[in-house]
């Protein structure tokens, strides 16, 4: 026979069979459930009819095959960062409530998060809203600064990822400089992000803040839901400087993702993306200082070559050179000078011979007998008188019949 402990009617019987009234049913069932059923569990369901009477939320939980009354008590549903809509899928942390008076048994919500079809079903949403206006194209993208002075990091203070960032900067590039910026990361708190970032983005300049980096720790996708929001997307389109997003896991995409000028797998990597590399730096340096070093020796070889070739040019042309040039070229001149001179000529025994006009006599045909001529000798001048002429004989090459020129 059972029996319900502490039930009056456990002493109440007839014919072996306990014996009720309607109260006492209620109350047995009620003990029951709450003896025999978890305190609290997770419900998997869709939302149907959510509707708000005296503050109290009430919902179906439904998943196609059968469905149950649900109820977000108000005291509760002012702690909730998710409110259901219908046709979410949800899972809810929650526990039965049985009202005796009436045998009516509802799923007391504690907690309500959304599924992952219902996250999903957010970002396709969010994302066909969005994409026809071009915020997700490759062209609007920015570059990231090459060697940001300061960025500033919004993420969830203190957390392990804000931990792994901070080690990753100090080993990287220690010489930017962090704005942590608080943030919550989880539940709905959208309008909290967006605001935080439209504030930095307002002392960007005089902060000299050159890039902002969006990051949150690892979770499961439904908990990534509010980087899904369209505000937040639009908050981001509209930064004056280059955003950085390192959200969740590597296989995690959200639409602040998709917004964002760079997109990195995790928050470390969006360091990573934004930093430069200390060693790899140093090892730039050294090869550009090696290429500096070489392309300096060569080009002074080269000036020095220059500078020698144009020494000797300057000798070359110096003025006492020239002058020197010169003189040696004017003393062989007048060696010339000298040598086809014809009182040189005289000097050596030869005479010139002249008509009365001067005229200088080079043929015994310009003269005839009895004409006066003058002989001009080394030391002075003889008057002549020709007496006779005759010619030498011709030549052996000389043409035939070919006479002197006439005498004038």
């Amino acid at each position: 026979m059972l029996t319900v402990p502490g039930s009056t009617a456990s002493h109440r019987q007839q014919d072996g069979i306990p014996r009720f009234t309607v109260a006492e049913l209620n109350q047995a069932i009620g003990t029951l459930l709450e003896r025999g059923f978890a305190p609290r569990f997770l419900l998997e369901a869709t939302v149907g009819r959510p509707q708000q009477k005296k503050g109290h939320l009430w919902l179906s939980l439904l998943d196609g095959q059968a469905s149950i009354q649900g109820v977000i008590w108000s005291s509760q549903l002012q702690k909730l960062s998710f409110l259901p809509q219908e046709g979410d899928g949800v899972v809810v942390v929650g526990k039965l409530n049985f009202w005796a008076a009436r045998a009516s048994l509802t799923v007391q919500v504690l907690d309500v998060r959304p599924s992952l079809t219902t996250v999903l079903r957010q970002f396709e949403q969010v994302r066909s809203r969005l994409e026809p206006e071009g915020l997700f194209d490759p062209e609007r993208k920015r570059a990231l600064p090459p060697w940001p002075r300061r960025i500033a990091l919004l993420t969830s203070v203190p957390s392990a990822a804000l931990a792994d960032m901070l080690r990753t900067a100090r080993e990287r590039w220690p010489a930017t400089d962090l704005l942590v910026v608080p943030i919550p990361v989880q539940g709905n708190v959208e309008s909290q992000i967006a605001t935080a970032i439209e504030s930095v983005c307002r002392q960007a300049a005089s902060l000299g803040i050159e890039a902002l980096v969006l990051a949150r720790g690892g979770g499961s996708r439904e908990d990534l839901a509010v980087f899904d929001g369209e505000q937040l997307a639009r908050c981001l389109a509209a930064a004056p400087l280059p955003v950085i997003c390192g959200i969740g896991h590597e296989d995690d995409v959200t639409i602040a993702d998709l917004v964002a000028d760079y997109r990195a797998a995790t928050p470390t990597a969006a360091l990573v993306a934004v930093l430069p590399e200390r060693s790899q730096v140093l090892r730039s340096l050294a090869q550009e200082r090696d290429h500096l070093q070489r392309t300096l020796s060569l080009r002074i070889a080269s000036a020095r070559q220059r500078l020698s070739t144009r020494q000797e040019q300057l000798q070359k042309l110096h003025p006492s050179r020239l002058l020197e040039q010169r003189q040696h070229w004017l003393a062989q001149q007048r060696q010339l000078l000298r040598a086809l001179s014809p009182a040189h000529l005289l000097a050596r025994g030869f005479s010139l011979l002249r008509d009365r006009d001067g005229r200088l006599l080079r043929s015994v045909v310009q003269l005839r007998p009895g004409d006066a001529v003058f002989a001009e000798l080394a030391d002075g001048r003889v008057a002549l008188r020709v007496q006779t002429s005759e010619p030498a004989a011709a030549p052996p090459d000389a043409s035939p019949g070919k006479s002197p020129a006439p005498a004038r």
